[in-house]
């Protein structure tokens, strides 16, 4: 049995909206990270979470800009990538999470997407004890370049054959890891892993991760 409601964090002078999925006998919490132009709408990180409930994880997935700076950034793209900003709110997240009732003593992984996952990356380097473990889809991990010979939580990504470049910009960021790590490419998959069955292997890889560093 799940239960899902929206939630409202405190991050300064913002809020932030967040959906909180609470399973059965939680095992741990994922933190959402969404990549630029994206939301806790997501149905790629949707399909994620999912997975996630039927291994008894808490998922909670958060809006990084308020309405006001996603339309600004729809049209302007000022906030897509900017990282540190970003990561702060993921910060504010992991924070809110140490002290919310039903979230507070569960160990906590991040899943960043996209632009997210250098925001995740970030945030892991600035709560080391807080983070257990990463995971990244399709990230870019080179934008947390000059953080991440401090990240010491185990750190997955996950990339598309397809998606070269970005493969490139992923297996060069692990090497500075200050944290184990693996690159897993999901066959014939793009950016978006929009191909058949793409999505249900990443679901896949990144239960496995967690069941691994967060239970």
């Amino acid at each position: 049995m799940l239960t899902t409601e929206p939630v409202v964090v405190a991050a300064g002078a913002v809020t932030l909206a967040a959906d909180l999925t609470i399973p059965e006998h939680p095992a741990g919490v994922v933190l959402f990270a969404h990549g630029s132009g994206s939301s806790r709408h997501s149905p790629r990180n949707r399909q994620v979470a999912a997975h996630l409930h039927e291994h008894r994880f808490v998922t909670v997935l958060a809006d990084l800009l308020t309405e006001e700076e996603a339309e600004a950034d729809a049209q302007t793209g000022q906030f897509r990538f900017d990282i540190e900003l970003l990561s702060q709110r993921v910060v504010t997240l992991v924070d809110w999470a140490g002290t919310e009732a039903a979230t507070q003593g569960h160990p906590i992984g991040l899943f960043g997407a996209s632009t997210g996952a250098a925001a995740a990356l970030m945030a892991a380097a600035k709560r080391p004890a807080e983070v257990r473990a990463v995971v990244s889809r399709g990230g870019r991990p080179d934008l947390a370049a000059r953080v991440l010979d401090q990240v010491t939580a185990p750190t997955l990504f996950l990339v598309g054959s397809r998606d070269r470049q970005v493969l490139h910009y992923n297996e060069t960021a692990a090497l500075e890891l200050a944290a184990p790590y693996r690159v897993q490419v999901v066959p014939n998959a793009g950016h978006l892993f929009e191909e058949p069955g793409a999505l249900e292997q990443v679901g896949q890889h990144t239960v496995a991760w967690f069941e691994a560093h967060l239970r």
